[in-house]
């Protein structure tokens, strides 16, 4: 997979995204990145870049996210 460059708060492609909601939302690890942070797929087309640092997410995972960090893993 190529690397891609996550959108951040500024750049929400819907009318809400996982950043700056304030609902928790599932998606699915791509990528682990250093420092605790990981590339989730949140199935809109559009990539982003989460705090994974209260899971132990891999990719493949399917994590809970609110404002920006995974607080659950859904599904291995």
């Amino acid at each position: 997979m190529e690397p891609v460059e996550p959108r951040g708060p500024a750049e929400c492609p819907d009318e809400v995204c996982i950043t700056c909601s304030d609902v928790a939302v599932a998606v699915t690890v791509v990528e682990v990145r250093p420092d605790a942070l990981a590339l989730v797929d949140p199935g809109n087309g559009h990539l982003e870049e989460v705090g994974i640092a209260l899971v132990d997410a891999g990719v493949g995972d399917v994590v809970l996210v609110h404002a920006g960090e995974a607080i659950g893993i859904v599904a291995p």
